[in-house]
């Protein structure tokens, strides 16, 4: 009766015995049932040797048929690899010596360099993560590594050693080769430092590591939409056993940006799916809030009169803003903060209110509203107090003008200013120039002399009838005055009352009248003195 075993960790209890297929590294097995000796498990290493254990004690049946009994030699017989293993599994490292040959222990190492420790000898006691396969055994030294980690890849070889003085090495197995397929670590994500400002450019890391082989891919993700990598480095650039990659990605944040994320995905052959990794932008970003004053810029108001003021921040983020007050830049503990609430979009708002009594010391008293965040003004925004006596005497925070905009204000009331200067010097100017001419002034009055018949003629200059005009003088100077005329001559002496104005002023007119008289001609009269007015009259003749 024979059982054939499977490769690998394949184990088979008949009755008390145990039979582990391993123990045969590789090599044909078989199960056997030795009579009343119960079962035995063979392997045949070659046509002519193999390895018989029972219940008992485990022998050693080899033979060869080409050899003298005196020509036996020590083999050392390792599986063949290459061993392909993920990381955290348990490692079998078989090795079985056939043959004789002198006395001496076995030692395993990783590589071909003897001068370096050993991983494992049977002189060495316990060993962390090594253990024996079959302790007591003189012919099968296979060991086992729990928790084999990428760093344990390498070639293994078992040695035996001759004893003596110093040990020496014997025999050497021709060694077993094993990789380590690793995992790659759950990525990680790290950010800035602090948080940015919305419209800043932030740099976000994403690194995996302790994965073998060495091919891997990242990607980035920002609300399910592709970006592309800044930069991604698998370190170290040499051959190893163990690597590890660093992919950045560069994101300009906005205030849009409260509730996205960025993902960072990781594919490698040894995974059935990618690896992802999330983090939230918000946790990196920092809005200001937009400020408002209800009224704004100008409270109209009437003496002793309760005034209410609102401030409002919006849109900021995180929720670490407060609203505080100051009135004529002293800080007030007039405002009351109402509640902080979270808009539609993530972010935070609060309402602030300032209630003051408008007193007369108020007046145009300056009230500014403050957004602070970790102890530094964000932004601010005032307001003016404008108190009036009585009800309706002021402008209103949305039309007064000249409050709003003084400068423009100034330069209209210059303009007007000069353009009424300008006006008033144009108008003396024309009253003084009239004042002037009244002072003295020459009229000649002329009219066409009527001819019988209806004819014209030429006015003679020669033919002239004078009039004499005299006006009463102010009672220290002669009561009146006048002038002889011929009796040839028509004239008309004209009193008037007293004149306002000066003594030396003269007026002289000249009348080109209707001859009034026919007799010759003569020379105008001469007035009596400086003082007198008249009027020389020029009639034309008939």
């Amino acid at each position: 009766m024979a059982f054939k075993l499977k490769a690998g960790r394949d184990r088979l209890d008949l009755g008390e015995t145990l039979f582990d297929s391993q123990r045969c590294g590789g090599h044909t097995r078989e199960i056997k049932q030795e009579g009343k000796r119960g079962y035995s498990l063979q392997c045949k290493l070659t046509r002519s040797c193999a390895i018989t254990w029972t219940q008992a004690q485990p022998a050693s049946v080899c033979s060869d048929a080409s050899a003298g009994a005196g020509a036996q030699n020590l083999t050392v017989l390792q599986t063949q690899g290459p061993l392909k293993l993920t990381a955290g599994d348990t490692l079998d490292l078989n090795c079985t010596l056939t043959g004789s040959g002198p006395p001496g222990g076995i030692r395993w190492f990783k590589g071909s360099d003897r001068s370096q420790p050993p991983v494992y000898s049977d002189k060495a006691g316990v060993q962390p993560r090594m253990t024996r396969v079959a302790p007591g055994s003189r012919v099968d030294y296979s060991i086992r590594i729990s928790n084999i980690q990428p760093e344990d890849a390498g070639t293994y070889y078992c040695v035996k050693y001759k004893a003596g003085i110093q040990e020496t090495e014997y025999k050497s197995g021709e060694g077993t080769e094993v990789s380590v397929i690793a995992i790659p670590s759950q990525p990680s994500i790290t950010g800035p430092p602090s948080r940015v400002d919305s419209g800043g450019s932030v740099t976000f890391t994403c690194s995996s590591d302790g994965f073998f082989p060495r091919d891997i891919t990242v990607t980035w993700l920002k609300d399910g939409r592709s970006l592309p990598p800044f930069r991604t480095v698998t370190l170290p650039l040499t051959e190893s056993t163990s690597y590890r990659v660093m992919s950045s990605v560069e994101v300009t944040l906005t205030e849009k940006d409260v509730k996205s994320e960025i993902i960072c995905q990781i594919q490698h052959s040894t995974l059935t799916g990618p690896l992802r990794q999330s983090f939230k932008l918000g946790d990196a970003l920092q809005v200001a809030p937009k400020m408002s004053m209800e009224p704004s810029h100008l409270v109209d108001a009437t003496v002793n009169q309760l005034v209410m003021i609102t401030c409002t921040a919006k849109g900021f983020y995180p929720n670490d803003t407060s609203l505080m007050w100051r009135e004529n830049g002293s800080e007030t503990d007039l405002g009351t903060s109402g509640p902080i609430t979270q808009e539609s979009d993530g972010t935070f708002s609060v309402k602030s209110f300032l209630e003051a009594n408008a007193t007369e010391p108020r007046n145009h008293s300056v009230f500014t509203c403050y957004a602070v965040r970790n102890s530094q003004t964000l932004d601010h925004v005032n307001v003016t107090l404008k108190i009036h006596r009585e009800k309706g005497h002021g402008y209103s925070a949305n039309t007064d003008f000249f409050t709003t905009h003084a400068p423009l204000s100034y330069i209209l009331v210059l303009i007007c200013v000069i353009i009424i200067l300008l006006v008033a010097a144009i108008l003396y100017f024309v009253w003084a120039k009239q004042r002037k001419g009244k002072g003295s002034t020459s009229v000649r009055l002329n009219e066409s002399e009527k001819i019988s018949g209806g004819t014209n003629q030429e006015p003679d200059p020669n033919n002239v009838t004078y009039a004499d005009l005299n006006f009463d003088k102010p009672p220290k100077k002669s009561p009146r005055q006048a002038v002889e005329v011929s009796q040839k001559s028509e004239y008309a002496s004209i009193q008037t009352a007293p004149l306002a104005t000066s003594e030396e002023n003269v007026t002289y007119a000249d009348l080109d009248m209707v001859h009034l008289s026919k007799a010759p001609k003569r020379p105008a009269p001469q007035p009596e003195e400086a003082s007198s007015e008249y009027a020389s009259v020029q009639v034309q003749n008939k």
